[in-house]
């Protein structure tokens, strides 16, 4: 599982994607980024959950975001890009 740290906007972004080890997208059939602690972001979180998206997809995994906060939905919906970044449909193991 991939935790998202409590505050994900435009200026720790970039940091937190580069430090993304390469081995959280194998070893499982679905990668799960947490979004429960989230409390500060912006439209870079977005683009952070699509850069691990892109990751889990080309390791042949599927990708999910668990405990998204509303607003983060909102967001999503509002830059067309919801339907990549999909609930968990059930408790990662």
């Amino acid at each position: 599982m991939l935790t998202l740290p409590p505050v994900l906007t435009h200026a720790v972004a970039a940091g937190f994607a580069r430090s993304l080890k390469p081995e959280l997208f194998s070893g499982s059939a679905e990668v799960v980024a947490d979004a429960s602690a989230l409390q500060q972001f912006d439209s870079s979180a977005l683009a952070v959950l699509l850069e691990c998206r892109r990751h889990a997809l080309a390791s042949g995994n599927r990708f999910s975001v668990q405990s998204a906060p509303q607003r983060l939905l909102e967001l999503a919906v509002l830059y067309g890009v919801a339907d990549l970044i999909p609930a968990t449909t059930a408790a990662p193991t």
